[in-house]
């Protein structure tokens, strides 16, 4: 497939304290969360100056994927500048007939794919008539880089605490109503071959699964264990030292930096429990991004880690359609 450029797609974070509300009020639109809770989440930003992690790694990533790719690289957020709408009606202004889309999650599901893929045809929308064809590349939560850049991170976590160090998975959490959303608990099953993966890449033969950051009314059950109760259990079992390592999690942002750096960090001092944690992908993700546009313009079969039982391997859609043909093997 001619590719003439890229668009980096993602969440988006604020980058000033004046922009943590009105960034909190674009995500949760339309869900009815509390003005208490914005104002709860509010605070995690405001502990780190009000600005986010996401964007400057999403444009360090940008600057290696420039050295590593012959074609512009584009940026666009859902919730927060730059929006995609903006950078989409760019590419159109400029001439851009067809680009890749790399939205900045290895996992299926609705939010992990399904609400990128929205954005693409929101944003080609917004950029009429000229809008380019937008193709986005396919999931890739075992790719050998991904598994090799957490390996690798937990290799160096490790060097940090005491070698009996338990390795404790951690992704981001979901209400049980959307586990099935887009297949069978499709989500789950991927974090855990990851998971799986890494830590036998690592020479781990046992690791834990759990999950974080939930939010919503406490009456609405998500995913568990909860990483902050897994832990207070391992103290309980006389864990004396844990690796976390946030496969869910392409980047250090928010969750990772306030819900592990800091709340679990602290956790672990007062249960006396030595805490080391995996660093995610980061910038270096542009390696992975750089692969998976040659695999698209070469028509190359997904390279993968191959495992048992591995979950199908999605993601890929053209101009914003949900499901595209051969989005299964793609």
């Amino acid at each position: 497939m001619d590719v003439d450029a890229v668009l980096l797609l993602s969440f988006g974070g604020p980058e000033a304290p004046d922009q943590v509300m009105p960034f909190l009020e674009n995500v949760t639109r339309g869900r009815g969360i509390p003005r208490e809770r914005l104002e709860s989440v509010a605070e995690h930003y405001l502990h780190f100056g009000g600005v986010s992690p996401i964007n400057s790694i999403n444009r360090a990533l940008i600057d290696q994927l420039r050295g590593l790719i012959d074609v512009p690289v584009y940026f666009g957020n859902r919730n927060w500048e730059p929006y995609v709408e903006d950078a989409v009606t760019a590419m159109a202004n400029d001439g851009i007939r067809t680009a890749a889309v790399f939205a900045t999650s290895a996992w299926g599901g609705y939010s992990g794919c399904t609400q990128y893929v929205e954005d693409i045809a929101r944003a080609r929308r917004a950029a009429g008539d000229a809008a380019p064809r937008l193709v986005k590349l396919r999931q890739f939560y075992d790719h050998p880089l991904f598994v090799q850049m957490f390996s690798d991170a937990i290799t160096a976590a490790a060097q940090t605490v005491p070698g009996n160090a338990r390795l404790v998975f951690t992704a981001h959490s979901i209400p049980l109503s959307a586990r099935s959303r887009c297949g069978t608990d499709l989500y789950e099953r991927q974090v855990a071959y990851a998971a799986s993966l890494v830590a036998a890449a690592a020479g781990y033969a046992e690791h834990d699964q759990v999950w974080q950051s939930r939010s919503g009314p406490p009456q609405v059950p998500w995913l568990e264990p909860d990483v902050a109760d897994h832990l207070a259990s391992l103290a309980e079992s006389g864990t004396g030292a844990v690796i976390v390592c946030p496969i869910g999690f392409v980047a250090d942002h928010i969750e990772v930096a306030w819900d592990l750096d800091h709340e679990l960090r602290l956790q672990a001092e007062g249960a006396h429990i030595a805490f080391a944690r995996a660093t995610t992908p980061n910038a270096d993700l542009a390696r992975v991004v750089a692969d998976l546009l040659d695999e698209l313009r070469n028509d190359r079969d997904p390279v993968r880690v191959t495992g048992p039982d591995a979950p199908p391997l999605q993601g890929f859609s053209i101009d914003g359609v949900v499901c595209t043909d051969r989005c299964d093997t793609r």
